[in-house]
């Protein structure tokens, strides 16, 4: 973005915030922003947390579970703790420090595409009970998907296939690049860059829409895990608000937000903060990932798409997250309607044994009678409590119930994405039972 587009976008965004009704629930001051506190504060044990989270992190890292691990956790608009272990590589040469910034991977579906669906609900421009060919034209006479729902597909209800491997497409059998798909050097139809010196052709996304097209629908309408439409999402969201999927995000949420290193692309961005790396890519980048999404889906978009692509710093990505923990509101703004967060947040089919929000993931049906080995989250999290997984290894959950965010960034891809223990070990959710389990003995 140019420079003078930055201030006539934070303009815009000023003269906006002073003319919107700002209204904001009883429960949530005005002025409501996250700020550093201690632990006791809130009633928690610093002693009891400090040893605990050390020693699973340690663990983790030890079993090599990931190189580098970074926790951010708020408790009643206070950070209450925010540490980074190990280092970006397993060779120990950089420490992880609290200010890099991680690839979200999936993520970004509730940090990206979902803020913006939200606003155009409440804006009364996506209706989730109509065919979701209404506004996507594209499905409209395609038998199996033409009555398909918004709300089906948002809980993964809809019977969509899970995912489609698009970098087969640019590939041809010896293993060398199709040039009509992927160039080494950018030009007027190549501009949409996947990495350092490569570059995918600007319509490649017509491709990616005709074959969700042409995908099968499940027969049976069950819980399926599904990231096709997030691949859609950013060109519906641009026909829709007449701005780029970016643009808007920028202009709606993060730049209000205060949250600069939330974006995508951020290795053209020139920041100071140093970039996680990812995968060692032996196949499509040929180099450890770093500064690019890792996600080959979104990085044949250009990096910027729904289903993964966005980076930020811990600190920003809890700004958003207690956005949502207050029911839209941030610092005296109302960014999303408190109805339309509790309908997103809300599971949708449980009589289907889908625990699925909105594009939100929901605690287990069953969280709280779980064991820590089963649960999903921490079975302590309340049943009104929501967030999401990323493949590199991140996971952010807010429990309002409880007044708590909880970040876990990691880059637990490197050296390889088939490393397991991360889920093997069950640190996330380890890590997470620490602070529902160190409330302070009353006096």
């Amino acid at each position: 973005m140019k420079i003078t587009s930055f201030f006539l976008l934070v303009l815009t965004i000023q003269l906006a915030q002073a003319q919107e009704d700002t209204s904001i629930p009883l429960n949530v001051a005005v002025n409501d922003v996250l700020a550093y506190g201690n632990p006791s504060e809130v009633g928690l044990d610093s002693a009891y947390i400090n040893a605990n989270v050390s020693k699973v992190i340690t663990n983790g890292i030890k079993k090599n579970a990931f190189p580098g691990a970074q926790i951010l956790v708020a408790k009643n608009g206070k950070i209450i703790f925010h540490k980074a272990y190990g280092y970006h590589t397993y060779d120990s040469i950089r420490p992880v420090a609290l200010d890099d910034i991680y690839d979200l991977a999936s993520v970004t579906k509730i940090t990206a595409a979902l803020p913006a669906i939200m606003k155009l609900v409440d804006e009364g421009k996506l209706d989730l009970d109509v065919p979701f060919s209404t506004y996507w034209t594209r499905w409209k006479g395609i038998k199996d998907k033409q009555n398909i729902t918004l709300r089906e597909i948002l809980a993964h209800q809809a019977g969509l296939q899970p995912y489609i491997v698009f970098l087969n497409e640019v590939f041809r059998k010896n293993g060398k690049l199709k040039k009509r798909f992927v160039r080494t050097s950018s030009n007027r139809r190549f501009k949409n860059q996947a990495y350092d010196g490569l570059f995918a052709k600007n319509k490649f996304n017509k491709k990616m829409y005709r074959q969700i097209e042409r995908s099968k629908i499940s027969a049976e309408k069950k819980y399926v895990y599904s990231g096709l439409t997030f691949l859609i999402f950013p060109e519906l969201i641009a026909q829709l608000t007449g701005e780029s999927y970016e643009y808007y995000l920028e202009k709606n949420f993060y730049l209000p937000l205060d949250a600069p290193t939330m974006g995508f692309k951020p290795k053209t961005k020139g920041f100071s903060n140093t970039i996680i790396p990812t995968e060692i890519d032996t196949l499509f980048r040929h180099s450890t990932t770093q500064g690019w999404v890792h996600d080959e889906n979104a990085a044949l978009l250009g990096g910027i798409s729904g289903n993964a692509g966005l980076f930020a710093t811990a600190t920003d990505l809890g700004k958003l997250m207690q956005m949502y923990l207050q029911y839209g509101v941030y610092d005296g703004k109302r960014y999303i309607s408190e109805a339309t967060i509790k309908e997103f947040t809300r599971v949708q089919y449980p009589g289907n044994d889908n625990r699925r929000g909105l594009g939100f993931d929901k605690p287990s049906l069953d969280n709280a009678n779980l064991p820590l080995s089963k649960a999903y989250p921490a079975p302590e999290v309340s049943s009104d409590s929501f967030g999401h997984s990323g493949f590199t290894g991140t996971f952010v959950w807010a429990d309002a119930s409880n007044q708590m965010v909880y970040i876990f960034l990691s880059n637990r891809v490197n050296p390889t994405r088939e490393n397991r223990n991360l889920y093997n070990l069950n640190i996330r959710p380890a890590v997470q039972q620490i602070f529902y389990k160190a409330t302070l003995p009353t006096k």
